[in-house]
């Protein structure tokens, strides 16, 4: 497939800035595979499409405030974007601007935490050393940003609006710190919407990724298949593993909460023949015409033209079919991306 095909036109305005008020407020498009059938309904009505029947499968990883902003010796301003711990206190990190940074520079983001560039590595990253004394995570809570995405622009950033989106660019049960990107169809679900989904009998269970930047990697070459996704930790605990095994063999639905969800446990059963409690990594590419193995349904944002998340959920549902749904939302104003609405595919 052609880079081209997973290609569409979004006006701009329907880009979500904001999150709706309330979590559950959100519009969720029902895609029928089989049917062909596309219905609208709100995100409040998924407890009346899953049963006992169903085993939801959530990703609680918890996004870090990776996003921080310093100044170096000369006065100038720089960004730095912490993407992954390695150890002795470096990081690999994004830094902006990248050309006006040179190894050995030292860029102070607060009393409490500087940092010291050491030499670019591949993919225009650096290799960075932080220094702080006491516990990286509790600094980064309070001098950090949350790594929103480039598609949400921040002219103003209030206290209203920190509070705001270091709330709902989490989701409720999220767990493992480790990501700068959250498992965006997470964000849709409240603590009271899992616990009538359990009163009706479905099985909730979860998986760790750790969301990278590499989930959102441009593809740039117009024969897909060229293109090769980056690196990502992933975590299945014994318990998880059971009750999707289980669950397989008893004929119920896997329902994954979000491409995140799906890679992970697709990637189990690639290497290992059946999902398997393990710590791992996952560099797995779905696009169609990919033959799903674990998961029967899927809850899943709006995603960008061109992005491998977007060529995921075509895998899942049909290119056209999920094109056709794509042409339809916009019609009907649902909100995209991050801070958006969803689909249902069932």
């Amino acid at each position: 497939m052609l880079l081209s095909d997973f290609e569409y036109v979004l006006p701009e305005e329907m880009i979500a800035q904001t999150p709706a008020k309330k979590r559950t407020e959100s519009k969720m498009m029902v895609l029928n595979k089989s049917a062909k059938t596309i219905q609208n309904k709100h995100f409040s009505d998924i407890v009346d499409l899953l049963d006992e029947n169903d085993v939801l499968v959530l990703n609680n990883t918890k996004v870090f405030p990776a996003r921080l902003l310093g100044q170096k010796i000369t006065g100038a301003h720089v960004e730095i974007f912490l993407l992954k711990e390695l150890k002795n206190k470096q990081w690999e990190a994004l830094v902006k601007p990248s050309k006006r940074v040179n190894a050995n520079n030292i860029i102070k983001i607060s009393e409490e935490l500087f940092v010291k560039t050491l030499v670019r590595i591949e993919g225009g990253k650096w290799l960075i050393e932080l220094g702080y004394k006491g516990d990286i995570y509790e600094i980064l809570d309070r001098v950090g940003h949350v790594p929103l995405p480039p598609y949400i622009e921040r002219k103003e950033t209030t206290e209203a609006i920190k509070k705001l989106d270091a709330k709902r660019y989490q989701t409720v049960f999220a767990k493992h710190v480790g990501s700068v990107a959250a498992p965006t169809a997470g964000l849709h679900f409240t603590k009271d919407i899992l616990k009538k989904l359990k009163q009706k009998g479905v099985q909730i269970c979860y998986v760790n990724l750790n969301v990278g930047l590499g989930t959102f990697k441009p593809v740039k070459c117009e024969d897909i298949t060229e293109h090769q996704m980056e690196i990502e930790s992933f975590e299945i605990s014994a318990k998880t593993a059971k009750i999707i095994n289980d669950a397989k063999k008893a004929g119920k639905n896997i329902v994954a909460v979000g491409t995140t969800s799906v890679r992970t446990l697709e990637t189990a059963f690639e290497k290992y023949g059946k999902v398997k409690a393990c710590k791992d990594f996952s560099q797995l590419f779905i696009y169609p015409p990919y033959k799903f193995k674990v998961i029967d349904k899927l809850i899943t944002n709006f995603h960008l033209p061109k992005s491998t998340l977007l060529m995921l959920v075509c895998a899942f549902a049909g290119r056209k079919f999920v094109l056709d749904a794509y042409k339809k939302a916009i019609e009907n104003k649902y909100r995209f991306y991050s801070y958006g609405d969803c689909m249902f595919i069932e």
